[in-house]
């Protein structure tokens, strides 16, 4: 004769009745969680968490120069985000962004050392189209062996950051070392001629980011090639049934992914470096697939999830020196607060619910 005992399971299901109001109220949970978690420790560290958020807040947005220093922290994020989302969309995973940032600085900065004469306006252009093509290669290059043999484009788009770093380790170490520099590895800076213009007292970048959001809403939403790349995430063989080129396509959409990537890099190597350095694109581009996943690969949430984690980091810089934080804790506020939010897309998708069942237990079982 046996014994019946109960057994609890968890299970996991597909939601399919979230409103867009319950997924904000959850994110809204998930952000208060997250300050409440972030307050033990700010606790732990004998400060007060009240006057740690004031000021968090107060560095990133208190002056006017901590919100042009905040603004100038999102401008590449938008753009990299903007281009992630684009091989995103057709699920192409794009871990590449670094490199491709990189490899856009690279190539406009040939032009802005190599031309400093040139007139400001086609100077910058013409350092503008070498960084849209030096991305764009430099993505193209997993894209074509993911097109035509199924490599696999998440470790291949990673390792090519790395080489392209070694690249311009080499280059400023070896040939582009500036002999002005004494003795010092750094690469001699542009002429006033290939450096950005400031506009309302940041550099004319965030122009290019405004346009570049309002372009690629349309653009993923409302266009042919936005429509095919949308088709080819969801099944590449009811793109094939629907005559659709999927090779051209995952090879332009590719493209311009890494097309915008290094548009950011052209940006940040000319408005804010002024000279091509290994830290030019600062871990933007590993930052930027976060900002992309948060945006829910839409141009417009994009652009403020980009303006917030920005805020996050101007603030993050400035509780560390009016509370001296040292550099780690105030990463890890910003990675808790993060991990919250990314966690509660999680609950947005999935419904987590617990069962009991029935088993049977004979007499004697241990």
């Amino acid at each position: 004769m046996g014994e019946r005992g109960k057994m609890q399971l968890v299970r996991i299901s597909k939601r399919d009745d979230v409103t867009r109001a319950k997924a904000n109220m959850i994110r809204f949970i998930a952000v208060l969680a997250a300050l409440l978690a972030s307050a033990l420790l700010i606790l732990f560290m004998k400060r007060n968490p009240i006057e740690v958020y004031a000021s968090l807040l107060k560095g990133a947005f208190g002056t006017p120069s901590k919100v042009r220093g905040t603004i100038v922290e999102a401008i590449p994020m938008i753009i990299t985000s903007l281009g992630i989302a684009v091989a995103f969309k057709m699920k192409f995973w794009n871990i590449g962004a670094e490199g491709q940032i990189i490899m856009g600085a690279f190539a406009a900065s040939y032009f802005g050392l190599n031309f400093p004469d040139m007139p400001m306006p086609l100077l910058l252009l013409i350092m503008a189209v070498a960084g849209i093509i030096g991305g764009g290669l430099w993505a193209l290059i997993p894209g074509f062996f993911k097109a035509y043999i199924g490599a696999n484009e998440t470790l291949f788009t990673l390792m090519l950051n790395y080489i392209a770093y070694k690249w311009v380790a080499y280059l400023q170490y070896g040939p582009w070392k500036d002999p002005d520099a004494k003795g010092f590895p750094l690469i001699k800076k542009f002429s006033r001629n290939g450096i950005i213009p400031e506009v309302l007292g940041v550099h004319a970048g965030w122009i290019v980011a405004v346009i570049l959001v309002v372009i690629m809403y349309i653009f993923m939403r409302y266009t042919k090639k936005g429509y095919e790349i949308s088709v080819i995430g969801e099944s590449e063989n009811t793109a094939r049934y629907a005559g659709m080129n999927v090779k051209w396509v995952i090879l332009s959409s590719v493209f311009i992914s890494g097309a915008l990537c290094g548009l950011a890099g052209m940006i940040q190597v000319s408005g804010v470096n002024q000279r091509l350095t290994l830290e030019v694109a600062g871990g933007i581009g590993y930052t930027s697939i976060i900002t992309t996943w948060l945006g829910r690969l839409s141009a417009p949430a994009i652009a403020i999830v980009s303006v917030l984690f920005a805020a996050l980091v101007q603030g993050g810089q400035y509780i560390q020196a009016a509370f001296q934080i040292p550099k780690s804790a105030a990463q890890i506020l910003q990675g808790m607060i993060l991990f919250f939010v990314l966690g509660s897309e999680f609950f947005i998708q999935y419904k987590i619910y617990f069962t009991n069942t029935i088993k049977n237990k004979k007499k004697g079982d241990m």
